[in-house]
């Protein structure tokens, strides 16, 4: 068997998020994801032939993105031992996935390397439109009227650097006893009507970054202080952070291993 590493990029309006789910009942989720869409195509390329699997080749994601998140170099590997060239492959791949999802990158892999539990570093970046009038072209991004102070943002955002355990920012009910990241670089910038918030981990809870950019909104909405971020992420308390916002403008941009 030899072992493929996958670079895709996607857009997430469309999915219910990156991953395959299973109901509850145990069946697939019918839904459509990243992860079944490719796994479909690739299977019709590469994969054996039987009517009885749902699906012939299985991915491996470098991790779960949520529903309507976007991602630029989201990271697959799957095992097979087809052989193939692997520039005819990605044009091929491209033809059958529909026009949200690409590859852009496909090469072999040691054996020993996992897309997840390889990964060092994930990088996310949330946009935000900051304007007190709505444009026709904003698409889906939301948007806050109120000017916001970057500076005071970007003050609050560099209390998160370092190792920290981040339970104020978990989802409640989520089954993950684990909860110490480790935030490598925490920044926003402004781009005219565009705020853009970046921020690298070893690893994100689910939804984390989608919760701290809700914390960092609600320190603006009440003009409080930077070292709100600092007493809310010492306190491990969700009910102290902002609330959990759309997922629309968040950003898988790039994994390092």
């Amino acid at each position: 068997m030899t072992r493929y590493k996958l670079e895709i990029a996607y857009i997430g309006k469309n999915y219910a998020g990156s991953q395959i789910q299973l109901a509850k009942n145990g069946t697939v989720e019918t839904k459509p994801t990243i992860q079944g869409e490719l796994e479909k195509a690739i299977s019709t390329l590469i994969g054996v032939k039987n009517s009885k699997q749902i699906r012939n080749i299985k991915t491996i994601f470098s991790g779960r993105t949520d529903a309507g998140v976007n991602a630029k170099a989201q990271v697959v590997h799957f095992d097979t031992d087809k052989e193939f060239v692997a520039s005819k492959f990605i044009k091929s791949i491209n033809k059958l996935l529909p026009q949200d999802i690409s590859v852009s990158v496909i090469e072999k892999v040691d054996d020993n390397f996992h897309s997840q539990m390889s990964a060092k570093q994930r990088h996310y970046e949330y946009r935000f439109i900051n304007r007190n009038q709505k444009n026709a072209f904003d698409g889906d991004l939301m948007r806050v009227e109120k000017e916001v102070n970057l500076e005071r943002m970007s003050k609050a955002l560099k209390y998160l650097e370092g190792e920290h355990d981040f339970k104020s920012f978990k989802n409640s009910g989520v089954d993950n006893p684990n909860t110490i990241c480790k935030i490598t670089r925490a920044d926003c910038r402004r781009e005219e009507d565009l705020i853009i918030i970046e921020l690298s981990a070893n690893r994100f809870l689910y939804n984390m970054v989608r919760n701290i950019v809700g914390t960092l909104l609600m320190i603006e909405k009440d003009n409080l202080q930077p070292e709100v971020m600092k007493e809310i992420l010492e306190s491990k308390d969700r009910n102290r952070a902002g609330k959990k916002i759309s997922p629309y403008g968040l950003t898988l941009v790039k994994i390092e291993y």
